[in-house]
């Protein structure tokens, strides 16, 4: 700003100096010119020049006022343009901030569009389990007044059979009262029983007389008839002895008892127990016949067993239909081995009154 001001006064005084030095010029030949006479002007001329120096110099004051307060006014423009500058620095700041705040705020917006959007499936799956729900739970409903209905049924029966036990609870005490009765007849005839025990008692001490007289012929005639009966031994059997019907399946081996006897003799045989016991040593021969109904899952078979150890076994397994088979054996037995047949584990045997299932044997020589 100085050097501003310094410059226009130079300009001045390099004015001042080349119009003086025109003036000077000037007058050196005007007064060549008028050598021979005298001057007039020279005077006037020197009172002009200091005049006009001090109406330059007011001017360019003036000037140098004017623009002193022109720079002013410019010097405060400026700092009122930077101030401006400053600002605008400054909003543009805050917009670049609010910028950034907005694509925060834009990037947060679609994590809970995203977020929203998970919802909403987790809400339709939720609404689709509760629909589910709901369709079971009228099932439950409608299977729980089912088993009410059926609870109420069974309400009912149980009346019924709560009314038929107080029939049979009557009926029982009337038959109680029958034994009672039947009881007092019962002692009554104890009484007389007793009195045909003493009489019997009697009686029988005379028979024991007359049976000790008998004994030795009695005995002698029983020896005679072992030697002829133990040389003839044979038994046949069916398994049921009437009827029609199935045994089996067990987990395990079980004795089977032919209760039909076509004959037995010598009495080897026991229909009770199913077992042969034999009387004397010798060669016996065993045949036995097995009958059952087809099934997947069991067999028909039969065992032979000679004193708990396994002789053979006839054994058939078809799905349907029925499943036959047989087999048999020669046996060396001494005096008490026991032959009986056992059903084979998991399997069925069937008989009714054609006798499909039998069991038979016979001594074949003494030894």
């Amino acid at each position: 700003m100085e050097m501003t001001m310094c410059f226009p006064l130079l300009l001045l005084i390099c004015s001042l100096s080349t119009a003086q030095l025109q003036s000077d010029n000037d007058i050196v030949p005007h007064h060549a010119e008028y050598q021979g006479g005298e001057p007039t002007n020279v005077s006037e001329h020197q009172q002009t020049c200091p005049q006009d120096i001090h109406a330059v110099l007011r001017e360019m004051s003036a000037s140098l006022a004017e623009q002193r307060v022109e720079m002013t006014h410019l010097q405060r423009e400026n700092e009122a343009q930077a101030a401006k500058l400053r600002e605008l620095e400054l909003q543009k700041n805050e917009m670049d901030t609010l910028k950034l705040q907005q694509q925060a705020q834009t990037a947060k917006l679609e994590l809970q569009k995203t977020e929203l959007e998970k919802q909403k499936t987790e809400v339709e799956k939720q609404k689709t389990e509760l629909e589910k729900q709901k369709i079971e739970g009228e099932k439950q409903k409608i299977e729980g007044e089912k088993q009410k209905t059926e609870l109420e049924k069974q309400k009912i029966e149980g009346e019924k059979q709560k009314i038929e036990g107080e029939k049979q609870k009557t009926e029982l005490e009337k038959q109680k009262t029958e034994l009672e009765k039947q009881k007092v007849e019962g002692e009554k005839q104890k009484i007389e029983g007793d009195k045909l025990k003493q009489q019997l008692q009697e009686q029988a001490a005379e028979l024991i007389t007359v049976k000790a007289r008998s004994t030795v012929t009695e005995n002698q005639v029983e020896a005679l008839k072992r030697d002829g009966e133990v040389k003839q031994v044979a038994f046949s059997a069916s398994l049921l002895a009437s009827g029609s019907g199935t045994i089996g399946p067990f987990n395990t081996e079980s004795n089977l008892v032919f209760r039909y006897v076509f004959s037995n003799i010598g009495n080897a045989y026991n229909p009770n127990t199913g077992f042969f016991i034999a009387p004397v040593r010798g060669a016996y021969h065993f045949e036995f016949y097995v009958c059952g109904p087809g099934h997947p899952s069991h067999s028909s078979a039969a065992v032979l067993i000679k004193n708990g150890e396994r002789v053979c076994i006839a054994y058939e397994h078809q799905p349907s239909g029925w499943a036959k088979s047989s087999n048999g054996a020669t046996l060396l037995l001494e005096v008490g081995d026991v032959v009986v047949l056992r059903l084979w584990e998991n399997s069925k045997i069937y008989d009714d009154e054609d006798h499909y299932s039998t069991f038979s044997g016979h001594l074949l020589f003494t030894m």
